[in-house]
């Protein structure tokens, strides 16, 4: 079939995208969540200020428009270089802290910068570039790199925590960085390619107003502002907050499996059903569903199963938020200008995240449990879900007033 067969012919460059994305910046989450209860005991810090140091994303959000463009300039393989050769000296540094909060803070900083080059703005590139038809399920496979990668990171990095210590929990992360940096820059064609035609480069003083006049840019960004206040918790908090859940630290195993499971099933679900249905539609119930793992979460019905059915749900739109995004971005503003867009959307996620990260913090202070930042951050989810579904009632007129660009 003309589905499968535009994959199969490509499976050079989903592979490198799949193995790049997925042993690359997008297992910080996995990393901080688990290495998070050891930092706070062995260092004396507080889980206040470790949850503000999430904060820090911000400068991420700074770097993110940047190497969205250098994505769309210099090709994929350049720009993930600098984020391949930059984690595992980041991880190495990490193991040989001081324990000051001041130093992990920085590496913290540094990683969000540099590792923003290992990301879905930059790898997501690969499949829209080289897949049409099947678009969806190709953004699909390699936004599951993280969840295939995750859970048996996520279970031996928590073995090796929990017996070794977290020093040696971030050496074994800076190994496993270089070999898999090594294989994903042997698998990244060279060159770029845009279903057979080479385009020319655009100049970022036409691009850029082009972008801001779209009013789905506004859209997905204030949707995506909306949806990513809650992943602070995926990607930093995880461990604390099973534990506050009734559930032990050897059990952040199956917390860590049942958030991967969400990511891998809610990956490939959102690209099958995206390729064949309303892409908005698709995009309204995949990015709502956290809510009811936040509502639950945040009840008195502590059950070990409800837990577990609740990090599934947060890891389900963890999951599926990348392969919807991609397929908007680039159904709304082309190939051309696809990780610029990205760059920007990908930033204001940053923005959101570490924005949730101040209001954990806060909350954690004054309230002492997860409770408030829960219940906030559930209905915030939902009205996120609700500008995607907007977005699409206004598509035509949208895209006659501001065209695709060729």
């Amino acid at each position: 079939m003309a589905y499968l067969s535009e994959l199969r012919d490509n499976w050079r460059p989903l592979l490198a995208a799949t193995v790049g994305l997925g042993s690359g910046m997008s297992l910080a989450g996995t990393v901080i969540s688990t290495m998070a209860p050891s930092l706070i005991h062995a260092n004396g810090w507080t889980p206040s200020s470790f949850a503000y140091v999430g904060s820090l994303g911000l400068f991420s959000s700074l770097a993110l428009p940047f190497v969205g463009r250098l994505a769309d300039v210099l090709g994929v393989r350049m720009t993930a270089l600098i984020g391949m050769l930059a984690m595992p000296l980041i991880y190495l540094g990490l193991s040989l802290m001081n324990g000051s909060i001041e130093v992990y803070s920085m590496l913290f900083v540094a990683q969000g910068v540099l590792g923003m080059t290992t990301t879905a703005t930059v790898y997501s590139r690969l499949a829209v570039q080289y897949v049409k038809k099947s678009r969806g399920l190709a953004l699909a496979i390699v936004a599951s790199g993280p969840a295939l990668f995750g859970i048996p990171v996520g279970i031996m990095l928590n073995w090796i925590v929990e017996t070794l210590g977290w020093r040696s929990g971030y050496q074994a992360l800076a190994v496993f960085a270089i070999i898999m940096a090594v294989v994903t820059f042997l698998l990244i064609p060279p060159g770029a390619k845009t279903h057979g035609v080479l385009k020319t480069k655009r100049k970022a003083r036409e691009d850029y107003p082009m972008i801001f006049r779209n009013p789905a840019f506004w859209m997905l960004g204030g949707s995506m502002m909306l949806c990513n206040l809650p992943q602070t918790i995926p990607q930093a908090q995880l461990k604390n907050l099973i534990l506050e859940n009734g559930m032990t630290g050897m059990m952040m195993g199956q917390a860590t499996v049942a958030m991967m499971l969400g990511q891998l099933s809610g990956r490939i679900l959102a690209g099958l059903a995206i390729d064949k249905m309303n892409p908005y539609r698709v995009a309204f119930l995949t990015m709502a569903l956290p809510s009811i793992g936040l509502f639950f979460l945040s009840s008195s019905l502590d059950a070990h199963v409800l837990v577990l059915l609740s990090v599934y749900c947060i890891g389900f739109t963890f999951g599926a938020e990348g392969d919807v995004v991609a397929y908007l971005v680039a159904k709304r503003f082309g190939i051309d200008v696809y990780s610029s867009v990205m760059g920007l959307i990908t930033a204001i996620t940053s923005v959101s995240t570490s924005l949730g990260a101040i209001l954990l913090g806060y909350t954690l202070g004054t309230t002492g449990n997860f409770n408030v930042f829960l219940v906030i951050t559930g209905v915030s989810v939902v009205l996120g879900a609700l500008m995607l579904l907007l977005l699409g009632r206004n598509e035509k007129r949208d895209e006659e007033a501001h065209p695709v660009p060729a």
